[in-house]
């Protein structure tokens, strides 16, 4: 703004009538997901991108894919041929038909490393425990590590809500992030986070990437992601910007394969997260009491 460039940011679960209003101010900049962008390019008069002059796509190869087929083929058809068009991603699709749907013209591919790599300044652990024990070795590390600030990653949105409950059962301070809710519920968990009212955000892939938290110290896959690539995304958001951090995966009787994927991707075999079993056992029976509340 010090230098007059206005920026809108138009998404879904907001009010479209005053998005259309800033939208009508003409702004320089417009950061937008496809499907709302679709939404005011189909029903806001007046609203077109016919003077566009540059396309970013951010995480691209998650906007290429299937799911957001439709919205970015719209949107590729009322946009200017002549322009720029720029792709963004820590892990790039390879497939050409996607790459192919952007419609570049002589691309040129800059990259800062040809293999999928984290950083050097976050420490990686696997722990290998049976499926029924997950959430008592999840409330060993957070006692273990308390003072840290978390972030935990479920494969769905109702364990999202469950694990959030169990754990402010047994008095941490854990606010959930997850698809079904509403934008403004959305940016009200990342708020209470980012102010460090709550030092437990727990979340679903929604939160994998592009999420800039700087005092993530700990990210855990308590459910291990079926996409290997996104646990390149997931354990991105701590050790950022040159700080340190660290990175927990629970690998179950049932992981073993995706785990095994995960280490292949990333060219590092991780060390085991030491634990004491008896320790860690002792918190058992305050665990399945909290687990009866929840399914209460």
């Amino acid at each position: 703004s010090s230098i007059g460039v206005k920026c809108a940011v138009i998404v879904g679960g907001m009010d479209m009538m005053s998005q259309s209003l800033i939208l009508a101010k003409k702004p320089h900049i417009l950061i937008a997901t496809p499907g709302r962008l679709v939404d005011h390019l189909e029903n806001t008069k007046g609203f077109n991108l016919r003077s566009l002059k540059f396309l970013v796509m951010d995480e691209a190869d998650r906007i290429l894919n299937m799911d957001f087929e439709v919205e970015v083929d719209k949107i590729l058809r009322v946009i200017p041929k002549e322009r720029r068009t720029l792709l963004f991603s820590a892990t790039m699709t390879k497939k050409v038909q996607k790459l192919q749907r952007a419609s570049l013209k002589n691309p040129v591919k800059v990259e800062v490393s040809t293999k999928y790599q984290t950083v050097d300044k976050l420490q990686q652990y696997y722990i290998f425990i049976p499926t029924k024990f997950k959430d008592v070795y999840l409330v060993h590390i957070l006692n273990e590590l308390a003072g840290n600030s978390f972030m935990i990653f479920c494969g769905t949105c109702n364990n999202t809500v469950r694990t959030a409950l169990l754990l402010r059962n047994l008095g941490f301070m854990a606010v959930p992030l997850h698809g079904q809710m509403s934008q403004n519920k959305r940016l009200a968990a990342l708020t209470k986070f980012k102010a460090k009212n709550r030092s437990i955000l727990i979340s679903t892939d929604v939160a994998s990437r592009g999420l800039d938290i700087p005092h993530v110290d700990v990210v855990i896959n308590f459910d291990i992601p079926t996409h290997s690539k996104d646990y390149i995304h997931r354990v991105g958001r701590t050790a950022r910007a040159g700080r340190s951090g660290r990175s927990i995966t629970f690998v179950t009787q049932y992981d073993v394969e995706l785990y095994q994927r995960i280490e292949q991707l990333i060219s590092k075999t991780l060390p085991l997260y030491e634990t004491q079993e008896e320790e860690v056992m002792s918190l058992q029976e305050r665990v399945a009491e909290a687990q009866r509340i929840v399914k209460m």
